[in-house]
């Protein structure tokens, strides 16, 4: 087991090195590393052989691994948490995302039976009856592009339904703490044999983390590095250098100061300012938000709201997107943004992808998918300075940005209630920009992949990530659908009967009383 804890000190102007401690073991005892009220955002990360899944207790074992070529897991908590500092930038939607790849060596493997075995602990409806059925296909731009997998499958997973699972309290015991992580990652591929388990922690403890690690026994292959790193400044705008201390557990007497240097995919959004290399950059203060309109009726209306005041773009290359994940009540009609006056309407450039569920009119109880993917390139509004006064440019800049989605209900199953919920999650909002450096983004140790939208984007594509509102209370939008309420069937079947022999009797009325007239009509006429 390998395991590798990184530390980001989110305020370098407080640390001390005097926080960090290594001490040497004695008479059998094993080195410890010990961190005081370190002010941080924290990763840890478990690398795993298949032959030691067993031995740590994991919740799946190797015959559900084998049958996957490649398998990704990807958790985000539907509450908002402190923005993350870089290399931890990169963001998925709330819920619980699957991504995979079948083993070519395996006949019709079943994901929906391993999702059910590796959350049997959480008592709620995973939509999910095969994977053949089930699961979506994922697009993506070139069949050789190796950033993507085949498919796809994912679940409005709750943060209280994820504390509640019995991976979380797997990944508790092997981390050691009972905090809700800003997202977890679980990897696993047929090539590498392993499965790796990344945790990271964006909030850190009002006072700082105060952790303590022990080396591995004696005689162990396991292997605990830890590193307690801060942004420095560089001379590359693509790229993010660090400097701190390093220590491997059982063979360093005290952490060992570095400096290295890395280029990376997935950036955080920064001041559109000039780059001055000789201090780390600023983080832009833009965020966005995301609402349904009310009452949404069956054909609710998604809207992002982004304030004009920092929406600028990072570069000349750089366009605005946002990536839905839609369960399967929903769905989008791709017709609707094939017209350009309307995409304009709705601050809207194009539908640039649009996979799953997209039948517009099945109900919900014939789809079979689990749901539907779309991305979208967003309008940037018109810049200030065509604006005829300084009072509508002053107007102009404090204004809100409003884009809008439309969407559509579909039919629900019955319930024994008059309405059912229906939750949306937030978008991803990034900025696609051009990279100079792109083939040098596999050396990246923090690089996240497997997000659902990589594979959308040529290679040499960097992601500057746009932060939600860190004052919403969920980064989900709750939609109340009225669907028929099964316990006034009994009501509804009686109206209906009685409506229907009503509505005869009046027919027969009009057809026969109009009848025995005529004939009435026709014999005083002979007489």
């Amino acid at each position: 087991m390998k395991v590798r804890i990184t530390y980001v000190v989110t305020e370098p102007e407080s640390f001390n090195p005097d926080q960090i401690n290594v001490q040497r073991g004695s008479k059998g005892k094993r080195d410890t590393f010990k961190l005081n009220h370190v002010k941080a955002a924290k990763e840890h990360r478990i690398t795993l052989g298949l032959n030691e899944l067993s031995k740590h207790e994991a919740p799946f074992d190797i015959e559900v691994l084998k049958k996957w070529h490649e398998l990704h897991i990807r958790w985000s908590p539907d509450t908002p948490t402190s923005t993350a500092p870089a290399p931890f930038t990169s963001r998925v939607s709330p819920g619980l995302h699957i991504f995979y790849t079948p083993s070519t060596e395996v006949e019709n493997p079943d994901l929906c039976q391993d999702v059910r075995l590796v959350f049997r602990s959480v008592d709620r409806h995973f939509k999910c009856t095969t994977s053949n059925e089930t699961a979506i296909k994922m697009p993506m731009l070139s069949e050789r592009f190796t950033m993507s997998t085949a498919l796809q499958y994912y679940s409005p997973f709750s943060g209280d339904d994820w504390m509640a699972s019995s991976i979380s309290r797997w990944i508790e015991g092997m981390t050691a703490s009972a905090d809700t992580p800003s997202y977890v990652d679980i990897d696993y591929d047929s090539i590498s044999q392993a499965v790796v388990c990344t945790v990271v922690w964006s909030n850190k403890p009002s006072d700082g983390w105060t952790d303590k690690y022990s080396a591995p026994e004696e005689g162990s292959d396991s292997t605990v590095e830890i590193g307690v790193l801060s942004h420095e400044a560089n001379t590359d705008p693509e790229d993010y250098q660090f400097g701190g201390f390093l220590t491997v557990l059982g063979r360093d007497d005290k952490p060992k100061p570095t400096r290295f240097q890395t280029p990376t995919r997935h950036y955080p959004l920064l001041n559109p300012e000039p780059f001055d290399p000789n201090r780390p950059p600023k983080l832009s203060p833009l965020r966005y938000k995301t609402s349904i309109n009310r009452p949404s009726g069956l054909h609710p209306t998604l809207t992002l709201t982004l304030p004009t005041s920092h929406l600028t773009a990072p570069d000349a290359t750089c366009r605005l997107h946002a990536h839905l994940t839609l369960p399967s009540a929903l769905f989008i009609d791709r017709y609707q943004f094939s017209d350009p006056l309307f995409l304009s309407s709705q601050n809207l450039l194009a539908l640039r992808s649009l996979s799953g569920a997209t039948d517009l009119e099945a109900p919900d109880w014939v789809i079979p998918q689990w749901g539907s993917a779309a991305l979208f390139e967003l309008a940037l509004p018109p810049s200030t300075s065509t604006s005829s006064s300084v009072a509508e440019k002053n107007s102009a800049v404090h204004a809100d940005h409003n884009i809008s989605i439309p969407l559509h209900l579909r039919y629900l199953p019955a319930s024994p209630s008059t309405h059912a919920s229906v939750d949306v999650p937030w978008p991803v909002v990034f900025w696609a920009c051009r990279a100079d450096e792109g083939s040098k983004h596999a050396q990246n140790p923090f690089d996240r992949r497997h997000l659902g939208y990589e594979a959308l984007f040529g290679p040499k594509t960097r992601f500057m990530h746009v932060q939600p509102d860190s004052q919403a209370g969920r980064l989900v939008e709750t939609i109340e659908v009225p669907v028929l309420d099964t316990r006034r069937v009994g009501v509804v079947e009686a109206g209906t009967v009685g409506i229907v022999v009503v509505a005869f009797l009046g027919l027969c009325w009009v057809l026969f009383g109009r009848l025995g007239g005529r004939k009435v009509e026709v014999g005083k006429k002979e007489q």
